[in-house]
């Protein structure tokens, strides 16, 4: 396979064999959170600054993930169901992508690997047997994996808000029945790099570079706790071929905390070195 995948664009499409790059593309759906209170916290943006390591803490999780785009006038949805052991890195994913828009073709669930620096996809189609992985190397992808696998990396996603310089206290809330107080702001890619673990250093450097923006505006709801309960990003990307900047919404719901989440990565006998064919 080509290791390195100069434009997100063509990444994002090569890694689920869904988006289509050449396509027009507008801006997905905004945060839908309570009414703004507009009364910051005393350290919004420690607590939000903390949340990774309180992950850490924590040890595990499981995850549902969703990430969105409008394309054409419809609007594609790819979801991701598993779970993440945050002291290892490590997570594991079924990621169900939508049905082609020209037909009604379904499309395999893909199991997806979270690693340190790494992703590993199973079932990926087109040309790739199927008892085979395909492994990138994601520092070397211009999006550091943040939409590439159509899922951001929980932990890479937690991350991100080490890079906050400002934050708004929204107000109290609920997710899923869980007690909720809601952030808004805005992180800088570049300055989550900065102070990000080892295995996110390298690709959150490149997504700084990579994006249209090195600004992500997010929604993060934290528990009590402290632990993240959701959290929706919105990353912006310039299309390689149209110029044009791709809006991506990508959410994050960490429930279950403490749940078992053993990830065993594929040997290196069993990950696919040929080339995957273009859709």
């Amino acid at each position: 396979m080509e290791r390195r995948q100069g434009r997100t664009g063509a990444a994002f499409a090569a890694a689920v064999g869904v988006l289509v790059c050449g396509a027009s593309v507008t801006g997905c759906s905004g945060s839908g959170a309570a009414a703004e209170d507009a009364r910051p916290t005393t350290d919004a943006v420690g607590t939000l600054h903390r949340a990774a390591a309180t992950l850490v803490r924590e040890g595990s999780s499981k995850a549902r993930t969703s990430m969105e785009m409008a394309t054409g006038g419809t609007r594609v949805t790819i979801r991701g169901d598993g779970v993440y052991d945050f002291h290892g890195r490590l997570g594991r994913l079924t990621v169900t992508l939508p049905r082609d828009p020209a037909g009604a073709e379904e499309h395999r669930p893909i199991t997806e690997l979270l690693a340190p620096g790494a992703l590993f996809m199973k079932n990926r189609g087109a040309g790739v047997p199927a008892d085979k992985w395909v492994r990138v190397d994601t520092a070397t992808l211009s999006d550091g994996n943040l939409v590439t696998g159509g899922a951001t990396d929980p932990y890479a996603a937690a991350e991100l808000l080490r890079g906050v310089r400002k934050a708004t206290y929204v107000g109290q809330t609920e997710v899923e029945g869980t007690p909720v107080r809601h952030y808004r702001g805005i992180a800088d890619i570049g300055l989550a790099a900065r102070s990000a673990s080892a295995g996110n250093k390298g690709p959150l450097r490149a997504a700084a570079k990579g994006f249209a923006t090195a600004e992500v505006p997010f929604d993060a709801y934290l528990d009590d706790q402290g632990r993240i309960r959701k959290l929706r990003q919105r990353f912006g990307f310039v299309n390689g071929e149209r110029k044009t900047t791709v809006a991506v919404t990508s959410t994050t719901l960490l429930y279950g905390f403490g749940a078992p989440a053993r990830v065993v990565l594929p040997a290196s006998a069993d990950i696919f070195d040929g080339k995957i064919a273009e859709r």
